[in-house]
């Protein structure tokens, strides 16, 4: 994710470019930060290296959310992350081809806390499911009123073969075997790539990269 404390960085258009030279090819940003314009110049640039765009929302009124809905059509983005307007998300989106992965649990503030019990994580995944989502976003380690990895199981059980994206303070090596472990099937990364906290020993976006990207690897060569 080209983020930084939930919004998305002012210099999003070098840093794509490092992005890209280090092989990484599913790459997002917030629907704030920047305007529209440059937004989509991200997109552009993403595709044309052969990489797959994504938004996520973490706008925080139903006016605004559904502005950045509307936004992500606009600019052509592969995959929207986030929201609960799933009637509306998927008016707009469904004809496009444009997959939809809305936030299970009571999302609040900004940055974005995650209220809400396994449980009720695991209804709501199921309903986003049924109601034809691909998936869901789940801010397991924004968490607020339970164990993140309980969450992340219980979104798996709910999403009846959909995509489970966790999102949100993934920060080291430990935190995506944890995650693949309890049935995640991708993850986001953005301030901690920032703030060098996932391979302090290597400062730079560029190793930070590589390192996250060395850790995905890892986990997937023992599945």
């Amino acid at each position: 994710m080209l983020t930084r404390a939930d919004k998305t960085v002012e210099d999003c258009l070098d840093v794509v470019e490092v992005a890209i030279e280090c092989g990484v090819s599913h790459i997002g940003f917030k629907d704030i930060g920047v305007d529209a314009q440059t937004l989509r110049a991200v997109v552009g640039r993403i595709k044309a290296a052969g990489g797959i765009a994504y938004m996520e929302v973490v706008s925080t009124t139903a006016e605004s959310v559904r502005t950045s809905i509307e936004t992500a059509l606009d600019i052509g983005v592969d995959r929207v992350l986030g929201g609960q307007d799933l009637a509306f998300a998927l008016e707009v989106l469904g004809p496009s081809g444009i997959a939809y992965y809305p936030f299970p649990g009571r999302p609040v503030g900004h940055p974005t806390e995650l209220r809400g019990t396994p449980d009720e994580v695991a209804a709501d995944s199921a309903r986003m499911r049924a109601a034809g989502c691909a998936g869901v976003d789940l801010l397991a380690y924004r968490a607020t009123d339970a164990d993140p990895l309980d969450l992340v199981r219980a979104a798996r059980d709910g999403l009846d073969g959909g995509t489970l994206i966790v999102a949100g303070s993934i920060d080291s090596p430990a935190r995506i075997r944890d995650l693949a472990a309890a049935g995640a099937d991708a993850f986001t990364i953005g301030t901690a790539a920032f703030d060098d906290v996932f391979a302090p020993d290597r400062p730079g976006l560029e190793h930070q990269c590589r390192a996250i990207l060395a850790a995905s690897q890892a986990v997937t060569a023992h599945a």
